[in-house]
């Protein structure tokens, strides 16, 4: 297995590759990362690589939205039922998903900041960081792939696109919950009925509850997919245009010159 061992006279690194991802700094647009984590806890610690703190926001966001009934209390304030609405939410949970709400839009907002400012550190110090990893189970290494690709293997089923680019650890995360989300939800069965042309059945086959989760779930899979996706290629260009300069840059070639003036 290919090991790659930080130095201390290379302070920061801009990505590093191992047996089951690619894990690189680059910049980011806060006010996306943010939105993101509106939209979801944890999706947008989960774009800047932030794993445990990603898992950890997403795992309360499904315990307390589904304890206290939110997604459902949506679905009634939607279509006009407020009363409805009011009936439903269970204020025992509800109380304790606006702090931690509000936490995961801010801190994902501060550390995208933060890791901006780390990225153009690293990128000035242009240290070296390894391309390629082999190990008993797996192989990683940099190289081009289609952004289109991954969006639309993304779309299909969400955790494609993340295999696509070899994000495992996310990938393999984000395909649990989908076939979580798909089950409790009951879409599947409500989609057969729809094809049947039981509209009406089919519609009462849903749970409100579980199935708001699905569009965040598959909206985030496709644009980490396409993001990280972008930002690969860059980092294999990258990394390309050292090994090329380092080794062959000072090689001189002195090409003949032909006039084409008749003498």
């Amino acid at each position: 297995m290919h090991n790659f061992t930080p130095t201390n006279k290379e302070r920061r690194f801009k990505a590093y590759v191992s047996s089951i991802g690619t894990t690189q700094l680059h910049l980011r647009n806060p006010y996306i990362i943010a939105w993101w984590s509106a939209a979801f806890p944890g999706f947008g610690h989960l774009l800047l690589s932030k794993y445990l703190r990603g898992y950890a926001l997403f795992m309360w966001e499904i315990l307390i939205n589904n304890m206290s009934n939110l997604n459902l209390a949506m679905v009634y304030s939607f279509t006009g039922n407020i009363e409805l609405a009011k009936n439903v939410l269970e204020p025992r949970w509800m109380l304790l998903y606006i702090p931690v709400y509000l936490f995961a839009i801010w801190d994902s907002y501060r550390t995208t900041v933060d890791m901006n400012k780390v990225f153009m550190l690293a990128e000035r110090e242009n240290a070296t960081f390894n391309s390629y990893a082999i190990g008993a189970v797996e192989i990683n290494y940099l190289d081009k792939r289609r952004p289109v690709m991954a969006v639309l293997w993304s779309l299909l089923t969400p955790g494609l696109g993340q295999l696509y680019i070899h994000r495992v650890v996310t990938a393999v995360f984000t395909m649990i919950f989908m076939i979580v989300f798909v089950y409790f939800s009951n879409i599947l069965v409500a989609i057969h009925y729809l094809f049947l042309g039981d509209i009406s059945f089919a519609t009462q086959q849903l749970d409100a509850q579980w199935l708001l989760f699905i569009p965040s779930h598959v909206g985030f899979s496709m644009y980490d997919s396409y993001v990280n996706t972008v930002e690969n290629n860059k980092l294999f260009e990258s990394e390309q245009r050292k090994f090329l300069s380092k080794n062959y840059q000072q090689y001189e070639v002195k090409f003949p010159v032909i006039s084409d003036e008749v003498t």
